[in-house]
């Protein structure tokens, strides 16, 4: 298992994404709507040449929060994106995302629309190389980036061109694989695949998802994570108590496994089918619109004491942070930091 050198035990990270200021983005659109899959320009409050200094210095002052609350190991907070998998996918040849197709959400009864495979899927280019320097150049902390993974790419797709769902899966992998590359290249320490539609898609998850992680992990130069949840808790209120999908991934090649914990109230116990596995356990509840206290957060860790040894434990929010209200955003990431702090402290750590 890799690891990172002079970080204190049950170190504290987001697991990807932080408020974007309202300056930047308009809320009431960005909240209005279930995650872009294909185009969500229209957020932007900044248009042409200025927006991507202005999104720039609306990263540098999330690092700065970020560094301020305590975290060990940072990211970007995505703020750069309009969803957690827009960025990428549309940066892609052979996707059409001005044509979208309409498939069914992860939200029982709703479509969404998402690019159309129409041609052989390549990477024009490294998409975050330049958001992993920007990151690296201005904290001396440990970084994370985060990118969509394989699987999740294919569910929010429709396929015109391969017709094969695994040539599909593993055509996004090698260009996944080949972002992972340059992301490390590029200063990061730790990268992460977000794969949310593994818990939405199980049984194709079981066809096709860890050899897909697996080819797209293959020669990375340091920590990897895999990141499933239940989706955004602005837009799934209830949550099942366990994973349809997840004792499967102790036989991917990634380091570390990201878990949603605290909203759906998780059986911890599920993680014994993970023992190869350090767990980024999820400890902030993002539906709750008060933010926990720093005892809360370190009830949740001795839970997870309770059947993980604590240098198997990175405490983290359940998903990205992306719609909570700014102020209880900054008062989560406190009590996330200080709730760590506490339990070292009982752990002598």
């Amino acid at each position: 298992m890799t690891a990172l050198p002079d970080l204190p035990l049950i170190p504290t990270t987001l697991t990807g994404s932080y408020v974007q200021p309202d300056w930047l983005v308009d809320r009431e659109r960005l909240t209005g709507r279930p995650p872009s899959r294909a185009r969500g320009d229209d957020i932007w409050r900044i248009d042409g040449d200025g927006l991507e200094d202005a999104q720039d210095a609306a990263t540098l002052m999330a690092i700065r929060t970020f560094e301020e609350a305590g975290l060990d190991i940072l990211t970007d907070g995505e703020i750069r994106r309009e969803s957690y998998s827009n960025r990428f996918h549309t940066a892609l040849d052979g996707i059409d995302v001005d044509n979208p197709a309409m498939v069914p959400g992860r939200s029982p009864g709703k479509t969404i629309p998402v690019p159309r495979i129409t041609g052989p899927l390549r990477r024009r280019h490294s998409v975050e190389a330049r958001d992993t320097e920007f990151l690296r150049r201005h904290t001396g902390r440990p970084i994370k980036m985060t990118l969509p993974g394989p699987f999740t790419l294919s569910q929010v797709s429709v396929d015109e061109h391969y017709g094969d769902e695994e040539a599909v899966v593993m055509a996004l992998a090698e260009i996944v694989r080949e972002e992972v590359r340059d992301l490390f290249a590029a200063g990061a320490d730790i990268v992460q695949l977000d794969e949310p539609w593994m818990q939405a898609r199980p049984e194709k998850a079981r066809q096709f998802a860890i050899q897909a992680i697996d080819h797209a992990l293959a020669g990375a130069a340091g920590p990897t994570v895999v990141h499933l949840c239940f989706g955004y808790a602005y837009t799934v209120k209830e949550k099942p108590s366990g994973y349809s999908f997840l004792p499967e991934l102790d036989a991917c090649a990634a380091d570390q496994i990201s878990i949603e914990a605290a909203q759906p109230q998780l059986d911890l116990s599920i993680v014994e089918h993970l023992p190869s596995k350090q767990i980024m356990v999820g400890v902030i509840d993002l539906a709750d619109p008060v933010a926990e206290t720093a005892e809360a957060v370190a009830g949740r860790l001795r839970r997870a004491l309770d059947v993980l040894p604590a240098e198997r434990i990175v405490a983290a929010p359940d998903c990205g942070m992306k719609y909570l209200d700014p102020a209880v955003a900054r008062g989560k990431l406190q009590a996330l930091v200080e709730g760590a702090a506490i339990v070292r402290r009982e752990l002598g750590g």
